[in-house]
């Protein structure tokens, strides 16, 4: 018993040092954004939800909130569909797997700047695509200045984060047991009705994992738009991102801490949602 109390003694020890940077560096900056949000741009008077209703009425938080939703929307079903694609063929083929293992994680090692002096040249208004669209006769596309932005973003977010994603679906596909698959095999059940009934309820924590590392990634888009359009985006990829930028730049302290409450709010009941919901499916 002495023994035991002894090792939480330590163990609390090397813990308090690490929890109190957390306090400082991360809870504190937390708690006190939220008040911020309660409160005026000086922060001397208390004016309860006044700043949120503002924040709700204003046509770039609306822009922005609709912008993100609809990326995260369209951006992170895509990636999953196609890593865990590419993660079940990878299991199936071990040349397949040899042949990907280094290539998978490339580009994460790209740097963002020169992802972007990729994309200006595939997607200029006289670049790569095109010049190849007008070899067909169709009329080129400015990719970069309209809405059609949106979707060389998502193309972005998919290129960049799909080693990773399909990474992670592979340790949660090694992780089913094997033994599962062969007395499929001698009941004679197919490659579909194993993946249907076998794999996808034994990787449920691995996909609430995916959808919510899969949200957090979508935020970090910001980088790519910035780079690719400014401050000033076309209003396809103008995102939650830019609208704090330029109320940073602005000093618009309260609306700043309110959006990103709001935001910290809506993140975080999607998180507890999206495993609430794979934790009763995985139970069945």
């Amino acid at each position: 018993m002495k023994n035991k109390k002894s090792k939480i003694s330590k163990a609390w020890f090397f813990l308090i040092p690490s929890f109190i940077g957390v306090c400082i560096f991360y809870i504190y900056p937390l708690l006190d954004v939220v008040r911020r949000s309660f409160v005026n741009c000086e922060g001397s008077e208390f004016v309860g939800i006044d700043n949120y209703i503002e924040v709700f009425n204003n046509e770039a938080f609306q822009l922005a909130a609709v912008n993100t939703i609809r990326f995260i929307l369209i951006g992170v079903p895509i990636i999953l569909i196609i890593s865990l694609w590419i993660a079940v063929k990878i299991t199936y083929n071990v040349w397949l797997e040899k042949q990907l293992k280094h290539v998978l994680l490339l580009p994460m090692t790209i740097p963002v700047v020169s992802l972007i002096i990729i994309w200006r040249f595939l997607f200029e208004n006289k670049g790569i695509i095109n010049g190849c669209l007008n070899i067909f006769g169709i009329s080129g596309v400015k990719w970069l200045t309209t809405n059609a932005s949106f979707y060389v973003l998502v193309l972005s977010f998919i290129w960049k984060n799909l080693g990773y994603c399909t990474i992670i679906w592979l340790v949660g596909l090694l992780a089913v047991p094997e033994e599962i698959y062969e007395a499929a095999d001698i009941d004679g059940a197919g490659r579909i009705t194993k993946f249907w009934y076998i794999t996808i309820p034994n990787i449920i924590p691995t996909i609430v994992l995916q959808i919510i590392l899969g949200v957090i990634n979508s935020f970090k888009v910001y980088r790519e738009a910035y780079l690719i359009a400014g401050d000033y985006p076309a209003d396809g990829i103008y995102m939650l991102q830019h609208l704090f930028n330029n109320w940073f730049r602005e000093l618009e302290i309260s609306k700043m801490a309110t959006a990103a409450t709001i935001n910290l709010i809506v993140i975080t009941l999607l998180a507890l949602f999206v495993k609430k919901l794979g934790a009763v499916n995985y139970e069945k």
